[in-house]
């Protein structure tokens, strides 16, 4: 619960930031929606059985469009996830943990489409371990691996609300640690893989209902130097349904497809009721 309490803190502290700094030219348009979801269960002689648990979930979404009357367009956004799940008589076991930051910048071609760059960064904060193991087996780490995706394309933006891109010559860079050497695509011995590729991503949130709105991520890509026909596929299902100014209930799904990383699709869900803060 430690490290659930002193992300809240830092995550507080990025919004008081974001909002002390703001700009009179009416050109930033910043969003965001901190989330602190708990749950807990507690038995006393409880004949049907049952073990006492606690978990929480912190989270960040924070969006910073900028735009201008030259076609300039720069649209960013940051994620931020962790959960834990502690159950008595058991090891503190992490559910959640993601920071992933988008950056796309965009100059006015004709209509709706723009010439673009993107930058996307994704990682974790913490170790992952496979449980299944024994003992356990470390997975992941801070940064191991974290992966950089980068390049110029077209960008198709009706609104903030609503965007393709498209990145016919996309670099994408996985880092790990020595410890993760020769693994999520890297050769033994080497701390890196570099791949060239097509990357398209989209954008889409709307209101389904009054206090309900869907975002939609997703991201694909194929790499040119190996087995382009294996397509890489990130996407995100986020429903955020506001209850009162601040409790919401929060839902997600994120699913990842990725060869490198696991021979499985990788799937998660969170859901959760708790104290939202939109600034």
């Amino acid at each position: 619960m430690k490290k659930v309490i002193l992300l809240a803190i830092f995550f507080a502290s990025i919004t008081i930031s974001a909002q002390d700094k703001k700009d009179n030219n009416g050109t930033w348009k910043k969003t965001g929606n901190f989330t602190f979801l708990v749950s807990q269960s507690s038995f006393s002689n409880w004949i049907a059985g049952g073990n006492n648990t606690v978990s929480g979930n912190i989270g960040l979404n924070y969006d910073f469009n900028y735009s201008n009357d030259q076609g300039w367009t720069w649209d960013n956004k940051l994620m931020m996830q962790y959960g834990i799940n502690s159950v008595k008589g058991e090891e503190t076991k992490k559910t959640d943990d993601m920071f992933q930051f988008r950056s796309l910048a965009g100059k006015k071609a004709k209509g709706y489409w723009s010439y673009s760059f993107f930058l996307t960064i994704t990682t974790q904060f913490t170790n992952g371990y496979d449980y299944s193991k024994t003992p356990k087996l470390k997975t992941s780490a801070f940064f191991a691996p974290a992966y950089f995706n980068f390049g110029p394309g077209m960008l198709w933006k009706k609104s903030d609300n609503f965007f393709f891109n498209l990145a016919p010559m996309t670099s994408k860079i996985t880092v790990v640690s020595d410890e993760f050497s020769g693994q999520y695509g890297t050769d033994l011995g080497s701390n890196t893989r570099y791949e060239l590729g097509f990357n398209a991503s989209l954008f889409h949130r709307t209101s389904l209902m009054e206090n309900v709105v869907m975002q939609n991520i997703l991201n694909a890509y194929s790499n040119y130097l190996d087995k382009p026909g294996n397509i890489d596929i990130q996407y995100q299902l986020i429903f955020d349904m506001q209850i009162n100014k601040y409790l919401s209930t929060n839902l997600s799904f994120h699913t990842i497809v990725d060869d490198n990383a696991s021979s499985q699709v990788q799937f998660k869900e969170v859901f959760g009721l708790g104290v939202n803060y939109k600034f």
